[in-house]
């Protein structure tokens, strides 16, 4: 990739062509640290150009302009927030209580929110709005959403929860965690303890989907 200097022109020196993967690459990390700096707000093509030193014009012929910016990192924040919950049941996979594996990924949810407020504000809040849905991103939503379903899937077969349809149950499970992860993130939670009032909330929810 070819970078330019300070006074905005191109190094004299030639150098080798860049892969094209890794210059998107290159660009969804400069993308993602303006995300985390700046904001929704602050994300935009220049500014992620100057963030990874290329002109505006390199963002758009990679990824289409902001559009394509915007989709890369909710693809990005959507498989983070997978491996995240897939992570923590692999963890817990020595725990003979599937209902505290159930409460490990619910934590891990609220985790991963408030570790990536920006993250989260832009998969679930609208911060950036689209002008259209993209079926990729759409996709990768749905693989997250999977992993919440295979931890239900499992608790139901281990007797902690009833789950006649574990795509239902994971619904309403995630209804109730957003709901406390949105109210947190925009400090809105007046209990004292916001960890505290989300675990039993938490546990409040799996008890009411215990058998019997």
């Amino acid at each position: 990739m070819v970078r330019m200097s300070e006074a905005g022109a191109a190094p004299t020196g030639r150098r080798g062509r860049t892969p094209s993967a890794d210059v998107e690459r290159e660009l969804l990390t400069a993308a993602e640290a303006v995300l985390v700096r700046d904001g929704p707000g602050g994300l935009t093509v220049r500014a992620v150009a100057a963030e990874a030193g290329i002109a505006p014009m390199g963002v758009y012929n990679r990824l289409g302009g902001k559009d394509g910016l915007v989709n890369a990192l909710l693809i990005r924040g959507f498989d983070r927030l997978r491996v995240t919950v897939d992570k923590t049941l692999a963890a817990t996979a020595d725990e003979p209580d599937m209902r505290d594996r159930l409460l490990a990924c619910a934590a891990s949810y609220r985790r991963f929110a408030l570790d990536n407020p920006h993250f989260y504000a832009i998969m679930f809040e609208d911060a950036i709005p689209h002008a259209f849905d993209n079926e990729e991103v759409g996709e990768h939503a749905t693989a997250a959403f999977g992993a919440l379903v295979r931890v239900v899937e499992l608790a139901a077969a281990a007797g902690a929860v009833t789950a006649p349809n574990p795509t239902e149950v994971a619904q309403q499970i995630w209804s109730a965690l957003h709901g406390a992860v949105a109210l947190e993130l925009k400090g809105l939670v007046l209990t004292p303890d916001a960890q505290h009032t989300y675990q039993a909330m938490i546990a409040t929810v799996i008890r009411g989907l215990a058998p019997g």
